[in-house]
């Protein structure tokens, strides 16, 4: 494609590197470029609206513009634009923004541990954890285990955390003490006649069993996503927390609840560790923490960890962890302005008033011909696309289905994410019925489109 001398297109061809793109492809097709954004749509620079049924990337809660915030922040920058958090040193907003997260913890939390993303918080819990065991004694506790087509983030002990194959592919990745369990898509892998409680037992049975091989002596942690994001939108089926936590307790191995996609009212309660009576040692969460205005993220510590690191204060003296903009004040004072928001618009009600329209108007697609499953909590959605749907038979992977259904949406203002043939919905928290109604309503006229040219070539039935 020939750009325009000087167009951002042109610009941004010479200049950036796009992550979670084709690179090749970028080259030659160019950017979408998005200029603004209001409520839950935003604007390219042809003057075209999308409705972004995913919040950007999961993490725009309040849409994507707010001249509230942006006069806390101002005003913070006039005030104290940086300052850290290292060596005694503190600031009010930080300070404020750790009583509030501490009040509204989903399970008893000692401290708050700043970071800038949740990369960064995933990876600062992979390290407290190794802390943990170092401090009680029992430094041999290095594996890590999660599950396969988990996410938790791009760097690198982050992403050697997350399961999806993928990510590592080119990049000498995982590192070897991260080990990863059997993933929990009880639609995709159930037996036949399997039920999900079963489906679940046979979960926590697989988990057992990577222990006990890999030797419990030997493990330190296990992470996992309350409702699995990047690997889907996946539903944990019917009993799975229920039996996989004793699992974990049997070998003292700690847990560690990723929040950072499902904190803040996305499964309809505050945290999904309420929505799943999870009991972990640590919560980590981003994204709506700040309503994606800034980037913050958080790590909840209970007061074993917490006590663990003192004792390691004791031996070692400074705790040797940190980041530049850890609990900046900027981004700290946005984030507490944010969560005055959420209870200012009882953002947990409003979820809990939506979550069924969701599930409803996406849920009226399952007999659509391209669609085999939709299951979803709160307004956190995820839809299978299936060549038949009742026996489980999938599209032939060269169709490309779920990135035709992407291009269609967009062409009927939609923003959805795509991974591989599903579909996951996840829009911002102050979206309104309406809006969830025409989700529903151009994904249907998408659906149609692909559905209509797959027939033409001989791919359905």
């Amino acid at each position: 494609m020939t750009y325009i001398p000087n167009s951002i297109e042109a610009r941004d061809v010479a200049t950036l590197v796009h992550m979670q793109t084709n690179l090749r492809k970028h080259q030659k097709e160019g950017p979408h470029v998005i200029t603004r954004g209001q409520g839950s749509r935003v604007f390219d620079d042809a003057g075209r609206d999308y409705i972004d049924a995913v919040a950007g990337l999961w993490c725009a809660s309040l849409g994507f513009g707010s001249e509230r915030l942006a006069q806390v922040a101002a005003e913070q920058m006039r005030t104290l634009g940086y300052y850290h958090l290292y060596r005694h040193r503190s600031h009010e907003p930080a300070v404020a923004l750790a009583e509030t997260l501490l009040k509204i913890a989903p399970v008893p939390m000692a401290r708050v541990v700043f970071q800038c993303s949740g990369s960064e918080a995933n990876d600062t819990a992979v390290k407290l954890a190794w802390y943990y065991w170092n401090a009680v004694g029992e430094p041999q506790r290095t594996k890590i285990i999660a599950r396969r087509m988990g996410y938790h983030g791009s760097t690198c002990a982050a992403v050697s955390l997350s399961g999806k194959p993928d990510m590592h592919a080119g990049f000498a990745l995982p590192f070897a003490p991260f080990k990863h369990t059997e993933f929990p898509h009880y639609y995709r892998r159930h037996e036949p006649g399997e039920t999900q409680t079963q489906f679940s037992a046979r979960m926590a049975e697989a988990l057992e069993t990577l222990i006990q091989a890999e030797g419990p002596q030997t493990i330190a942690a296990f992470f996992a996503e309350p409702v699995m994001g990047a690997g889907g939108g996946i539903l944990p089926p019917s009993g799975y927390f229920e039996k996989v936590q004793p699992v974990l307790r049997k070998y003292d191995i700690l847990f560690v609840a990723d929040e950072v996609i499902c904190g803040f009212a996305r499964t309809g309660e505050m945290w999904g560790s309420q929505t799943y009576a999870l009991r972990p040692d640590m919560v980590t969460s981003a994204k709506a923490l700040s309503a994606a205005m800034q980037p913050i993220s958080a790590v909840l510590i209970n007061e074993r960890i917490h006590e663990a690191m003192l004792a390691q204060s004791d031996k070692l003296g400074n705790f040797a962890h940190g980041f530049t903009y850890a609990g900046h004040p900027v981004a700290a004072a946005v984030a507490l302005e944010v969560q005055k928001i959420y209870a200012e618009i009882d953002i947990v009600g409003r979820a809990k008033r939506l979550g069924p329209v969701l599930q409803s108007a996406l849920g009226r697609l399952k007999a659509h011909p391209l669609v085999g499953d939709v299951r979803g909590v709160g307004l956190i959605l995820g839809m299978e696309l299936m060549r038949d749907g009742e026996r489980r038979i999938p599209f032939d992977a060269a169709l490309n289905v779920g990135g035709r259904v992407d291009e269609a949406a967009q062409r009927h203002g939609l923003l959805v994410r795509v991974i591989g043939d599903r579909l996951v919905f996840a829009p911002p928290l102050v979206i309104e019925a309406a809006d969830i109604e025409d989700i529903a309503a151009r994904l249907e006229r998408a659906l149609n489109d692909v559905a209509d040219d797959l027939a033409r070539e001989g791919a359905l039935g």
